[in-house]
């Protein structure tokens, strides 16, 4: 049976920034301090393993290349040894927690989210379906059977990145899995200030929409970029006016889409604490829901494929295709 009560946090924090080692620790100190206020969920930004890569914003992609062998070896495997210790954090505090991660998978990467319980099981690694604009220079795709919800013992849970909030098709198959609690994971708002779109008044207007569309929870993580970062990304005068120090705008929303929890300063690191009561999300069903009662499927309809597509399959000895599902890659004991 489902706990319908409880509380929840969103990281507020910088990483250390592309520092594996050194983040995964911050991360376990989060997960432990969101346990000691009676948090039975937390979630973290996009990206927040090891750091979002901002340098793709700044300058052309070769130039960025430099970031990359850096970046590439400080992202996360899973079931890794570092892998394994926010398991194990998440098992010693008894809480859920919710990793925004770049994931290392052979040769690539991932913009991934893990869902890991309060007993330390990996329940959900999901990648963001389709990198936004200049993250697809260093990302991979995720394909259908990253939109999924996690059924658990504080209810439905579900996981989404950045800019897939203004996917409408994506938005609304994540709403026909009926999710009660949504992380929507951001990397920060304080990269190309003169941009609205990129700021923090458009993209938590999509957090709140989100819960009050889909009638769920939201729990929006944001990263703060820290002055540190900015010393070492900014290479230019150019650079400083396009990255600066802050951008954090953490966030917990409603069913109705009311904000829980107080907030923080942008450039203020904590956790933004809130109760929920999965109750409320039958009050907000009831005025409209979109794909209940309030849908039209004879006029408008959503094709949704589920179907995992890995790049390789193999005919066995009847001629039937197997796909073809890469173990993870070894760790390098020697880099943990």
């Amino acid at each position: 049976m489902s706990e319908q009560s409880y509380k929840v946090a969103a990281v507020q924090a910088a990483p250390v920034f592309m520092d594996l080692a050194a983040t995964v620790d911050k991360g376990i100190g989060l997960i432990e301090q969101a346990a000691q206020a009676g948090a039975r969920l937390v979630a973290f930004p996009e990206c927040w393993v090891p750091g979002y890569p901002w340098w793709v914003w700044l300058s052309a992609a070769a130039h960025n290349v430099k970031y990359f062998g850096r970046y590439h070896e400080n992202s996360l495997v899973v079931n890794s040894p570092h892998f394994e210790r926010l398991c194990q954090a998440a098992k010693t505090n008894n809480i859920f927690v919710s990793m925004g991660a770049s994931e290392r998978d052979h040769g690539s990467l991932y913009m991934a989210q893990f869902l890991i319980d309060d007993h330390g099981e990996l329940l959900k690694a999901r990648r963001k379906l389709k990198p936004t604009f200049v993250e697809r220079t260093v990302f991979g795709e995720g394909d259908g059977s990253d939109l999924d919800v996690s059924s658990t013992s504080i209810g439905r849970i579900g996981q989404l990145n950045c800019w897939e909030h203004l996917q409408p098709l994506t938005k609304y198959a994540m709403f026909s899995l009926h999710e009660q609690v949504h992380i929507g994971a951001w990397p920060s708002f304080s990269c190309y200030p003169q941009a609205y779109s990129l700021g923090s008044e458009l993209n938590t207007s999509v957090s709140r929409v989100y819960a009050a569309e889909g009638q769920c929870f939201v729990i929006a993580p944001c990263a703060v970029i820290s002055k540190d970062m900015v010393d070492m990304l900014a290479e230019t005068p150019a650079h400083d006016e396009l990255i600066v120090a802050g951008g954090g705008y953490s966030c917990i929303f409603g069913p109705d889409g009311s904000s829980l929890g107080e907030t923080l300063a942008p450039d203020q690191e904590g956790l933004i604490i809130a109760d929920i009561d999965l109750g409320a999300i039958a009050i907000a069903k009831c005025f409209a829901d979109p794909v209940g009662h309030y849908a039209r499927p004879d006029v408008t309809q959503l094709l949704f494929n589920r179907t995992a597509t890995p790049p390789v399959q193999l005919s066995d000895a009847e001629h039937t295709l197997v796909p073809v599902i890469a173990e993870n890659e070894p760790s390098d004991p020697a880099k943990e």
